[in-house]
């Protein structure tokens, strides 16, 4: 799949289709692609204001819904939804990981592991879609930092790997193993086959990319545990 195509797909999960594509390209854009060039366009700025927004937005709706809830309540829930981890999971729900321009040092599997690269990434995006077409363009984007926040608050959203790796210590087992068993398809969808091992333990998962295979491999050995991500 093309980049021009991956970004309409990406648009289509936001629902808004942006008039100004520069800001989106801006959003997904790292400083660290710049090389330290002076006046390189890259996503600081926006990440500043889509922070704002989203803190805004997640206020606004934590103000309205709860009404008896206290301040250290409120503040409580509004922490899970604006956090960099939210923000994260929220991104890699929507693909921006294989999107974001970023120095040639960092791997794909770097960049989809990164939450700060990520988190920032998501905040600039709310600020692009607030930019190029005001409140209701960020909405939809907005409702997707919301749920992963309401999840990570009832425990249902964590990191699958940073969760197998705790299971793992809790247990004195060394940390989990990756290991890839297949790669095969087209360069512009590929599928990889992961087996991962904890103790004596093992689980296999595939995936569109390695490390969305390892994450599924490590969600598939927790259940076999017993525990729920």
């Amino acid at each position: 799949m093309s980049r021009d195509a991956k970004l309409h797909a990406l648009q289509e999960k936001i629902g808004y289709q942006f008039s100004d594509r520069s800001l989106l390209e801006r959003a997904l854009t790292h400083k660290s692609r710049g090389d330290g060039q002076k006046g390189f366009a890259h996503n600081e700025r926006l990440e500043w204001l889509g922070d704002r927004v989203l803190g805004l937005m997640a206020a606004e709706r934590l103000f309205e819904r709860h009404g008896r809830a206290e301040e250290g309540e409120l503040t409580r829930q509004f922490n899970a939804i604006v956090s960099g981890k939210n923000c994260a999971e929220a991104a890699r729900s929507i693909g921006m990981a294989e999107l974001m321009v970023v120095s040639r040092g960092f791997s794909a599997d770097a960049v989809a592991e990164n939450d700060s690269i990520l988190g920032d990434a998501f905040e600039a995006l709310m600020a692009a879609l607030w930019l190029d077409g005001g409140r209701p363009a960020v909405q939809g984007l907005f409702e997707l930092a919301w749920q992963a926040g309401q999840q990570e608050q009832s425990g249902l959203h964590r990191n699958p790997k940073s969760a197998l790796q705790e299971w793992a210590q809790k247990r004195g087992f060394p940390p989990p193993v990756y290991q890839v068993l297949e790669r095969d398809g087209p360069d512009h969808a590929p599928r990889f086959v992961i087996e991962v091992t904890a103790g004596a333990h093992v689980a296999t998962a595939e995936g569109s990319s390695k490390q969305n295979a390892e994450r599924a491999a490590a969600q598939a050995l927790l259940k076999q545990g017993g525990l729920r991500v």
